[in-house]
């Protein structure tokens, strides 16, 4: 299971210890007009427990590929299948998905 810290935290969500930073990993961006980048999210280890916690920027929700930008639009509704740049991308079962879950992502 992947732990997401933000970067104004220090301390573990599980026991409270402190983290360090123990290394990062790759992870790709979907983003307007298809565009994919891939950025790198630091792993931090609790000292105290030895968990690992992926510190994800505020743009990205956990286990989503798009920027959250685009997941938010299509929640709110501002994104739909006729949307003109989005007719394809994502996918019209992607979208009825996250409008599915929206009660489970940090909005």
């Amino acid at each position: 299971m992947i732990y997401v810290v933000t970067h104004d935290e220090s301390t573990c969500p599980d026991c409270g210890g402190v983290l360090k930073y123990y290394d990062s990993v790759p992870r790709i961006v979907r983003t307007k007009r298809r565009s994919t980048s891939w950025i790198k999210v630091r792993r931090l280890r609790c000292i105290k427990c030895g968990h690992l916690h992926r510190e994800l920027p505020d743009d990205i929700f956990p286990y989503k590929q798009y920027e959250a930008e685009i997941i938010r639009g299509v929640i709110e509704g501002l994104i739909t299948c006729e949307t003109i740049g989005y007719e394809d991308y994502p996918c019209e079962m992607t979208m009825i998905r996250w409008i599915s879950q929206k009660v489970q992502l940090p909005l």
